[in-house]
């Protein structure tokens, strides 16, 4: 009989679902590191949520876990690079929390407009403090969506209701999709001049760390609010906590902190700040719906090995699973690629399937390849929720087979028409190719140029020009920054022409080394990828 530890408070609902599919289930809260160490040796699944954290360490104590279920979207607190390496499938439920998360930024936006929370203290202590409070009336002003997603677009709807006009930045949402949604797609300087209150719905990633910075903060209109219901480390706190004190800010309300439990915050005590304890997520009917949800996915990968709504593996029936898996950790890979090079978003995504594959089942291979494509700029993406999301957003996709491949048994293209923007010289057809070879995925093509190497955990890849002395002075480079080369890989037009560099490396390389790089005469393009 599986077994399966409960780590954060779960419905009786949901334990209920565990028993009667013949699954036994020990719960157990509050548990620290080594605590959860000691216990999770002898469990085949654990549930979470987010306070449980299931770290490397954990992981590498896990001996016979299988699978990890998140009641909820953020998978912030597990280690899901080492649950992969220990072969743990990561399971979340990427829809459950959406309207109340989104309920609780208005609900927020309000707060801060009508100063309710300080308003509601002074009342109950005796002073009627009625003339010391003067509100803000939320109609006909402009709210600033930086991102508008699925929780972002459900924010949009409620505001047009309150009859608010919305301006989103978002570089994935399409004109079409802004047009269906009633919003106006601005880019991010014109969003910060123009809105009387900001409210932020994007992950926590390399593109949106900081996206309030102290820098895009001193651009917004004076007596803006600023609502964050997404993730801590997307504003500035410090330069919030400044501004509010000034009185450039006339408000914000945050249920999220760069450091969590915030038991203490510079923001904290500020006039006109409010706070939450990470509460987006927190109704009745939310989360229940996610611990039902997630009962039933880690139910039936523990008894049938069905995989649904897996973050790091594909999802594929257990009959599927021989000939699909090795295709979808390619597709996934291709489309990582894909995302990462494709720095300014995307209007447009083409799939194409040759040879034995089209035979298969591709609708889990689109799947793969397009969550691995929007984690890149959207973070926790699963397969489920990246057609969707994609859908959502407004992005084109077309999928084509071929039965006949020309040099491969199998061979998986994705093109990617990214865009061009002011700060953008140019965008285009981004093209990758790949195959699987001994049961291991393999890319084959960059830019229309053959080449065949791995995908390298940490890999450097460089779009140049094929002149004497490229080679040498990247080695050299490398070299004295002490970043090790595991695999290099070569492609090209023809002599002289556009080249293609692909290079496993041991490390990250620092951000000067690629500035460095970068001013390279033979260097067009350089970003580190990572898979």
């Amino acid at each position: 009989m599986p077994k399966v530890l409960i780590g954060d408070t779960l419905s009786p609902a949901a334990v209920e679902i565990f028993h009667a599919r013949g699954i036994e289930t020990v719960t157990k809260t509050g548990l620290n590191t080594e605590q959860l160490i000691a216990e999770i040796p002898e469990y085949d699944g654990l549930v979470v949520r987010s306070a449980c954290k299931p770290n490397a360490d954990v992981m590498a104590a896990a001996t016979n876990l299988k699978v990890i279920g998140r009641a909820g979207i953020g998978v912030d607190n597990i280690d899901i690079k080492a649950a992969t390496a220990k072969g743990v499938v990561v399971m979340n439920t990427p829809f459950g929390n959406a309207i109340t998360t989104a309920e609780h930024a208005i609900a927020m936006m309000f707060a801060a407009a009508r100063q309710i929370p300080a308003a509601n203290a002074e009342t109950q202590e005796g002073k009627w403090p009625k003339s010391g409070y003067m509100g803000i009336e939320v109609s006909y002003k402009t709210l600033g969506l930086i991102g508008c997603g699925n929780i972002g677009s459900r924010v949009a709807e409620r505001a047009i209701g309150l009859k608010m006009k919305v301006v989103a930045y978002d570089p994935f949402l399409t004109d079409e999709r802004a047009v269906e949604l009633g919003v106006e797609k601005v880019e991010l300087e014109e969003l910060l001049k123009r809105a009387d209150v900001i409210t932020l719905h994007v992950p926590l990633t390399d593109q949106t760390r900081n996206v309030l910075s102290r820098e895009n903060l001193a651009k917004t209109k004076k007596g803006l609010i600023i609502v964050n219901c997404a993730r801590g480390g997307l504003v500035d706190e410090e330069a919030v906590a400044e501004m509010l004190e000034s009185g450039h800010l006339a408000g914000a309300a945050f249920d999220v902190f760069a450091v969590e439990p915030a038991k203490e915050n510079v923001l904290f005590g500020k006039k006109n700040f409010i706070a939450t304890p990470h509460l987006g997520a927190a109704t009745n009917e939310a989360q229940e719906n996610v611990a039902l949800q997630v009962a039933e996915q880690m139910s039936d990968y523990l008894l049938s090995g069905a995989v649904t709504n897996a973050l790091n593996m594909p999802s594929i029936t257990a009959e599927e699973a021989p000939r699909i898996k090795p295709f979808a950790g390619l597709a996934e890979k291709l489309g990582s690629f894909a995302g990462q090079i494709s720095d300014f978003g995307y209007d447009e995504v083409v799939i194409e399937y040759e040879g034995e594959v089209a035979d298969l089942n591709r609708k889990p291979l689109t799947a793969a390849l397009l969550a691995g494509l929007l984690r890149a700029s959207r973070g926790d993406v699963n397969m489920v929720s990246a057609p969707a999301i994609l859908a959502d957003s407004g992005v084109k996709l077309t999928e084509t087979k071929t039965e006949a491949s020309p040099v491969y048994d199998s061979l998986i293209r994705v093109k990617v028409k990214t865009k061009a923007t002011k700060n953008a010289t140019e965008g285009g057809w981004r093209t990758l190719a790949g195959t699987v070879i001994a049961g291991q995925p393999r890319i084959v093509e960059i830019k229309g140029m053959a080449l065949e190497g791995d995908f390298s955990p940490v890999t450097l890849y460089v779009n140049n020009l094929d002149k004497p002395g490229f080679i040498g002075a990247l080695g050299q480079m490398l070299g004295e920054a002490k970043v090790n080369i595991a695999t290099f890989h070569l492609g090209r037009t023809e002599a002289g022409g556009e080249a293609i560099a692909l290079i496993g490396i041991d490390s990250v390389p620092a951000d000067a080394l690629m500035d460095k790089l970068e001013k390279l005469p033979q260097v067009r393009y350089a970003k580190v990828l990572t898979f």
